[in-house]
């Protein structure tokens, strides 16, 4: 879907310029960007390299299942219906873990293996579980406390001070986790957002099914 949307933008943006009379702009404005994105990306090897070297010394040396194992009491009250010790679990502590630490080519796996974990345990396969949804929503919030991209990114625009957004972010993400904690929750309880109501649903189909 997403390849389609950009397609589309690329493509109306093309046929624009030609009706417009503007091609030579449309041409030039398409060698300009591929060449700024070829320096941007050259640009940000030196630095991704340097954090991602940083975070993956973080990640042997146990720093992740350290800061798993803190936040361990807030996920067990956060997630009721997933058994403390069951492998979900580990593998959302992990998950949220190595987004806060910025690791998110390791953060992406240990997401989709909650995921398969969170099913395994959902009774109504068709529908998403409570759980599903707040490790969602906690995942797209992504409290984050060393935002690398981010950094990369401005030291590659030549920012004076390209680790001075670290404390915004914390407080940025920070109030959007919470945010994100109390929608999620909010919505559960809701008749149209309703887990229980969707379980029923199908028992009831069956019993229309079978008059």
């Amino acid at each position: 879907m997403i390849n389609v949307i950009w397609f589309l933008l690329l493509a109306i943006g093309i046929v624009v310029g030609v009706a417009n009379g503007r091609t030579q702009e449309v041409t030039e404005a398409a060698i300009d960007s591929a060449e700024t994105a070829v320096e941007l990306a050259i640009g940000l090897i030196g630095i991704m390299a340097l954090w991602l070297g940083i975070m993956k010394i973080a990640e042997e040396g146990g720093l992740v299942r350290l800061l798993a194992k803190a936040v361990k009491p807030v996920m067990v009250r956060l997630f009721p219906d997933v058994p403390a010790e069951h492998p979900a679990m580990g593998s959302m502590l992990m998950n949220i873990a190595a987004n806060i630490l910025g690791l998110g080519n390791a953060a992406t796996p240990l997401g989709l293996k909650a995921m398969i974990e969170l099913q395994k345990i959902n009774p109504h396969k068709e529908t998403a579980s409570n759980a599903m949804c707040t490790f969602l929503a906690l995942n797209t919030s992504s409290l984050t406390l060393i935002p690398a991209t981010i950094i990369g990114l401005r030291a590659a625009a030549d920012s004076q001070n390209p680790t001075e957004v670290i404390g915004p972010i914390i407080v940025a993400t920070t109030v959007s986790t919470i945010a994100a904690i109390i929608a999620v929750k909010l919505l559960e309880k809701l008749p149209v957002f309703s887990y229980t109501k969707a379980m029923r649903q199908p028992k009831q189909d069956d019993a229309d099914q079978s008059l």
